[in-house]
């Protein structure tokens, strides 16, 4: 089992969306958070050394991600999906965008 978490901003929008829409995609677990102090779910340090995958929404992300986390990211593997912060949560068409970019880099 992978444990696979998704990073945005706020963990208001396109992270909740992709922890729902992977939510029962066989051989994983998935979480959800934010890299923002006033985020729904903070990521922490304890959430980044659960993850096997961490799918960030934005280059931003990545480059937060990797000075907040240096030390527990060693294991990690980071994927950036490219998707901008435009769509609101359980969007259509960023359903579509997730199940294309995120889905590739799934066990099946």
């Amino acid at each position: 089992m992978k444990n696979v978490l998704f990073v945005c901003s706020q963990n208001r929008l396109r992270s909740p969306t992709a922890e729902q829409v992977f939510a029962s995609h066989p051989g994983i677990e998935v979480a959800s958070a934010g890299l923002n102090n006033d985020a729904e779910t903070a990521l922490t340090s304890e959430l980044v050394a659960w993850a096997d995958i961490i799918f960030v929404m934005e280059k931003a992300h990545r480059n937060k991600l990797q000075k907040r986390f240096k030390a527990s990211l060693k294991d990690v593997r980071v994927i950036c999906l490219d998707i901008p912060d435009e769509y609101g949560f359980m969007d259509e068409a960023l359903i579509h965008l997730l199940k294309v970019r995120a889905a590739r880099h799934l066990p099946t």
